[in-house]
């Protein structure tokens, strides 16, 4: 009789350890990442590398490797060079008179501006792409780019660059 408690103890304690075991949810083997525990809000914000950093490797022309280096900064290629052109002023003043040319130009709506990275979002004739100034050596380059980064292609970004173009004689 003694035998048959003494099992049914030990039966009823490897039950509870399991009941236990199975209730703390794997908790003693995970790792625990304080970053992700909090609220989203209370997390650190990652900020990339500014976009108008000069790049290391030759710029190929696309907006992700927008350089200071003047004429390396500009897209080659006729249907691309129709997206960008350059000003003699400053990238904040031309920023400025960007977004004062853009409320003039009928159709365009500006959906948001960032003065910090240089660039409006635009949507105009059916079309979202970015209006991005850039500086380089000889002042400004305002060029239209897709959400990539790279130049936008269409008739709606080469129409309103030309009228930008004009707005602002740029060359």
């Amino acid at each position: 009789m003694r035998l048959n408690v003494s099992m049914g103890r030990m039966l009823v304690g490897g039950v509870m350890l399991a009941a236990v075991v199975a209730s703390s949810g794997c908790g003693w083997w995970r790792k625990s990442d304080k970053l992700f525990g909090d609220d989203v809000a209370s997390r650190p914000l990652e900020v990339p590398p500014p976009l108008d950093r000069a790049a290391a490797a030759p710029t190929t022309g696309s907006a992700t490797a927008s350089g200071t280096a003047g004429a390396q900064a500009k897209p080659a290629g006729d249907a691309i060079a129709a997206t960008g052109f350059t000003v003699g002023d400053s990238r904040d003043v031309a920023f400025d008179k960007v977004g004062e040319a853009l409320a003039k130009v009928e159709g365009a709506t500006i959906a948001s501006r960032a003065q910090l990275l240089g660039a409006y979002d635009v949507n105009y004739g059916g079309g979202n792409f970015l209006v991005r100034i850039t500086a380089v050596e000889a002042g400004a380059y305002v060029s239209a780019v897709d959400p990539r980064g790279v130049p936008a292609t269409g008739e709606a970004p080469v129409k309103l660059i030309a009228s930008l173009k004009e707005a602002l004689g740029g060359r």
